[in-house]
């Protein structure tokens, strides 16, 4: 039942290197690729080699760790002047992942409260730092799990969307995390995966994962949920989340806001399980999150085979936002936020900082 893979895996010293699992080209193949720079870091953000919040704001953190290397031996202020540039730049690759933002913020204040040290000390402070997001994230994930498995019961079927798995983190994940904990406690699941149109990480990533695992899963194709949910296949609906507004609001990947409405209509219980850092309390409601909009290829030529008309336009925003009203209790590594809401998450997060 133990992972037998990580996501993301430094090598080495300050001086290492990033490896990552390619999951554009699972599940018939599995490829570590090695990112020597941070502009191999952002193609592969941008690429979906690496996805998932918290393991865009790892691999981004590591990205400044291999994007400062060159000005190691320089002075403080070419050093300085360089991770600012970085970060800069990393954090154009991905821009609703608030994640992304939080890792690089958090080496920012490390490099501004230590301005005594010098280039090579300050670059090993940022190496120590990336390696503690690193294990604070797997961390996080075997919390969430600890927490979201009281709200499974034993012989349930669980929906989820996208992957919210071990390959968007560090660790087991968010909301899979939830599914392996409660699976390691004895509890029988019977778990149906959204395929996840127009990228099929569902399909691809989740059921992989899953299978890995030894936990059962279905795979269903996105317009089957509501179909499923009315055969009383389903009694508990679980995503991730990529960024969560100050009022309990939640963008995750375009689908998980259909999913919320269907769970709402069928009386089933959805839940998004998400690390506190996934929180941005600097927007007050979802309508606020900005969207990534992706390109129309995805659609018009998924997986190499054209299947839209050549010159039909077409929209493909990446995310949607489900309100908080939807969610029936949002799991964080410190607790359960229940009936979410600006005071609820206020008081959560609050408690979490005391």
């Amino acid at each position: 039942m133990q992972q037998a893979y990580h996501t993301l895996r430094w090598e080495g010293d300050a001086l290492g290197t990033l490896y990552m699992i390619d999951q554009t080209l699972l599940p018939e193949h599995f490829v570590e690729i090695e990112t020597a720079t941070a502009d191999e870091v952002w193609q592969a953000i941008r690429r979906l080699v690496v996805r998932g919040a918290p393991a865009i704001g790892v691999a981004a953190a590591w990205g400044v760790v291999m994007g400062t290397q060159t000005q190691r031996n320089g002075t403080r202020a070419e050093f300085d002047r360089q991770h600012r540039k970085i970060s800069d730049y990393l954090a154009g690759s991905r821009p609703t992942a608030v994640n992304l933002c939080w890792a690089l913020e958090r080496l920012h204040q490390t490099a501004e409260t230590q301005s005594d040290l010098t280039a090579v000390e300050i670059h090993q402070r940022l190496f120590e730092e990336a390696s503690l997001i690193q294990a604070e994230d797997e961390q996080m994930c075997r919390d969430i799990g600890r927490h979201g498995a009281t709200l499974l019961d034993s012989g349930i079927g669980v929906l989820t969307h996208c992957n919210a798995g071990g390959l968007a983190t560090a660790g087991d994940g968010t909301a899979l995390s939830v599914i392996f904990s409660a699976v390691a406690e004895g509890k029988q699941l019977h778990v149906y995966a959204d395929e996840t149109r127009p990228l099929l990480q569902g399909a691809r990533l989740t059921a992989w994962e899953l299978q890995q695992r030894d936990v059962d899963v279905t795979v269903i194709c996105d317009n089957m949920a509501a179909q499923v949910m009315k055969e009383g296949l389903v009694q508990a609906v679980v995503t991730g989340a990529d960024r969560i507004a100050a009022n309990g609001d939640t963008a995750n990947k375009i689908g998980t806001y259909g999913v919320a409405l269907l769970a709402r209509a069928h009386s089933v219980p959805f839940y998004v399980a998400a690390p506190s850092s996934t929180f941005d309390l600097m927007l007050a409601t979802g309508e606020d999150i900005p969207i990534e909009q992706r390109a129309a290829e995805e659609v018009t030529h998924g997986f190499g085979r054209q299947t839209v008309p050549t010159g039909v336009r077409v929209y493909n925003p990446a995310f949607d936002v489900t309100p908080a009203a939807l969610i029936g209790a949002i799991i964080t590594e410190n607790g359960i936020i229940r009936s979410p809401n600006t005071d609820t998450v206020r008081g959560h997060l609050e408690k979490k900082s005391l």
